[in-house]
């Protein structure tokens, strides 16, 4: 499958998802038009759709421009978040499965950063908006610990090691640099940052990241772990390291406060 990372913004990713056959492409997270408009016109793209992951302007800006720039174009996104993502025309919900740009895309609801997030599932490609990020997760603006452990390990969870996570934003780096302050052992971790630091040394994403490869470094995937556990309880004085819901909280809220 191949998909064209568009940067938007400071540090924002959209997706193209390309259909080569039919020179066709659906756009994902769109938070400004024109980059998206320049990398159709580049390959000769039509677009046939966008998909939001979820309401904030930093991932559907765009959509308005775009929907009036192409009549007749699909604009798809939790339908119960409706109200608040520009230009829908297609609600959709957890487990659907839709057609665009010639592929198959399975939607699966998980509400935390805000309460209509999705990801989209398309094969061995998972678009993750702000609820995973290489080597680290979303905020729970909308949500709770409950929410994102339910979203990480029993939705994302799922899904093989093959994965390719094409996460919202650029922040592996800084991510990375929180996750080796709880793992400085870790030589997954060492290898990733490594290879991250040369990435954005040339001027490239750090996405895709592999989902197998995440496990072995990304501390909110890891938070059964006896080790990641216990070096967030060394942070969070009085924390039951036993549930795993309740350390991966106070891990989020220990990055909240980081730097």
């Amino acid at each position: 499958m191949t998909v064209v990372v568009v940067p938007q913004l400071r540090d924002n990713y959209a997706y193209l998802l390309v259909d080569e056959v039919h020179a066709r492409a659906a756009a994902i997270d769109v938070a400004e038009a024109g980059p998206i408009e320049a990398a159709l016109a580049a390959r000769g793209l039509a677009l046939e759709a966008l998909l939001s992951t979820h309401h904030h302007p930093d991932h559907t800006g765009g959509n308005a421009a775009l929907a009036e720039a192409h009549p007749g174009l699909r604009v798809l996104g939790a339908a119960s978040d409706a109200a608040r993502i520009p230009a829908l025309t297609e609600g959709v919900h957890d487990g659907d499965l839709v057609r665009v740009a010639g592929h198959e895309v399975r939607v699966r609801f998980v509400p935390c950063h805000t309460r209509g997030h999705v990801v989209y599932v398309a094969g061995l490609d998972a678009f993750t908006g702000d609820t995973l990020f290489s080597g680290g997760c979303g905020r729970f603006f909308e949500g709770s610990a409950a929410d994102m452990y339910h979203a990480l390990y029993e939705v994302l969870g799922t899904l093989p090691d093959a994965t390719r996570v094409w996460c919202g934003h650029e922040y592996t780096a800084q991510n990375l640099a929180f996750a080796a302050e709880l793992e400085p052992q870790n030589e997954a971790l060492a290898a990733r940052r490594q290879a991250v630091e040369a990435l954005r040394g040339r001027g490239e994403p750090t996405v895709p990241a592999l989902l197998g490869e995440e496990r072995g470094y990304n501390p909110f995937l890891r938070v059964h772990l006896p080790a990641v556990a216990a070096a967030v309880a060394a942070r969070s004085p009085g924390l039951d390291v036993r549930d795993p819901v309740v350390v991966l909280g106070a891990l989020r809220a220990l990055k909240d406060e980081w730097r």
